[in-house]
């Protein structure tokens, strides 16, 4: 789950985001919604680590934090591959 949160994250345009759901399906197929809370934690430990940044409403949150509902995901800046 994390190499595919990384990997989509990284492959897409840069200020782009992905849903924890396209890494879930991409790892589960059909029983990806097995996947969604793992998702969201490897996506909050990927934040402190670093690696993406956690959005909610067009904003950057802290991955500490308490909040609900749907987030996305998108790579550091700079750290988005350069698509030719």
């Amino acid at each position: 789950m994390r190499e595919a949160i990384l990997t989509l994250a990284r492959e897409r345009a840069p200020a782009k985001t992905i849903c924890p759901s396209d890494a879930a399906r991409a790892v589960g197929g059909d029983d990806w919604r097995d996947l969604m809370e793992g998702a969201r934690d490897i996506a909050r430990d990927l934040a402190r680590a670093g690696d993406v940044e956690i959005m909610q409403r067009g904003e950057v949150i802290d991955p500490d934090a308490q909040w609900r509902g749907p987030i996305r995901i998108r790579a550091r800046r700079g750290d988005v591959q350069q698509r030719e």
